[in-house]
């Protein structure tokens, strides 16, 4: 019987050490990836500060200088004006305008920077829009089963929406990469709107 070449030591000896090496080699590859994201770093609107104007001015000496070689003495004066804050918010709520009797409220309204596309309607009649803030008023036709909008963010932002008949305003929310933000009024089985 010919002589067998030797083995190169049990199998469970390379198990041992691949395995871990690969459970280690998965813990590495998703902390990369979630320390890497999308290489942007996000703060909220409030934690920024706001704009400063620095104004200076130079004021003339009070008597001229007795001796023309030497320059008059220069004053300056620096103040720091901040900006007023704006009165009105910047983001409306949603239920702010009502929809008057006969009439669906359509809005869409937050920070959508690579943009946002939206659709509103009926389950009969489908429409679509963009750009924020986004306001529609359709007339309201009592056989539809239901008035939806619906905004897809392209690329990241944070938005909310809503639908509003007659007093009765559905919400909805999103934010991050290419979620949808949805609100939905539904027609009820015995009239009125939920």
């Amino acid at each position: 019987m010919p002589p067998q070449p030797p083995s190169a030591g049990p199998k469970w000896a390379r198990k041992r050490i691949l395995i871990p090496a690969a459970v280690l080699t998965l813990f590495v590859g998703v902390g990369i990836g979630a320390a890497g994201g999308d290489g942007t770093e996000k703060t909220s609107a409030d934690a920024k500060p706001g704009p400063t104007v620095t104004v200076t001015e130079t004021a003339a000496a009070a008597q001229p200088a007795k001796d023309e070689s030497k320059p008059a003495p220069t004053v300056t004066v620096t103040k720091t004006v901040k900006p007023k804050a704006d009165d009105k918010p910047a983001d409306p709520p949603a239920d702010e305008v009502e929809a008057s009797s006969g009439e669906v409220v359509f809005k869409v309204w937050g920070s959508a920077p690579s943009g946002v596309d939206i659709n509103y309607g009926s389950d009969t009649d489908s429409r679509s829009g963009k750009g924020l803030p986004f306001e529609k008023t359709l007339k309201l036709d009592d056989e539809a089963l239901y008035y939806t909008v619906n905004a897809q963010l392209m690329g990241g932002g944070d938005i909310n929406c809503s639908v509003t008949i007659n007093g009765e305003t559905k919400k909805g929310h999103a934010s991050g990469d290419y979620n949808i933000c949805m609100a939905q009024v539904n027609g009820g089985l015995l009239g009125g709107w939920s």
